[in-house]
């Protein structure tokens, strides 16, 4: 296993320890949680960066690395959601998409065609990561931009979306449905 591959399995093992955190109740264990999250977020720039300036790019880590990835984030909105910081309507709208992009590039892999990541796509989820990033901190003064950033997030979750669709249409043969 490779050094990005290896990355990204850390970030998955980081969750279980990223909930615990979140839910103990000492002083910093907040900030300890968030401390994690954003570390597991900084290893998803990392593998990546890695992969290809090192040409380590594999099958494993084009299907780990954004499952990865997912995990983390959809852990962070149920755990947010679960202690009333933000609501469950947005991250049914954030997983579903993500759920729906997700099946349109399972589609257009199985006809050997890849879909690359949008610029909306990455602008969505710099959006998501740091709204999460302000929420879980738990601190009182960047908490209504984090939420602010949060409705953002949610709106260029349904832009991002709906642009993956309309330029991948080609991929969704509706005549054979």
């Amino acid at each position: 296993m490779n050094l990005p591959n290896k990355l990204t399995f850390i970030r998955i093992l980081m969750v279980p320890i990223f909930i615990v955190f979140m839910y103990l109740n000492f002083k910093s264990s907040r900030l300890v949680a968030t401390f994690i999250f954003c570390l597991a977020s900084f290893t998803d720039y990392l593998d990546g960066h890695i992969a290809r300036k090192n040409n380590l790019v594999t099958n494993f880590g084009k299907f780990a690395d954004p499952l990865a990835d997912k995990i983390l984030v959809c852990a962070a909105l149920i755990v947010l959601t679960s202690i009333g910081t933000i609501p469950a309507i947005g991250v049914i709208i954030i997983e579903a998409r993500e759920f729906a992009v997700s099946g349109l590039r399972i589609i257009a892999a199985s006809e050997n065609i890849t879909i690359a990541a949008s610029k909306l796509g990455k602008f969505k989820t710099v959006s998501q990561l740091i709204s999460i990033i302000l929420l879980l901190s738990n601190i009182e003064s960047l908490y209504k931009f984090g939420i602010i950033l949060f409705d953002f997030a949610v709106l260029m979750t349904i832009v991002s979306g709906i642009d993956y669709f309309i330029k991948n249409k080609k991929v969704l043969d509706l005549n054979n449905i």
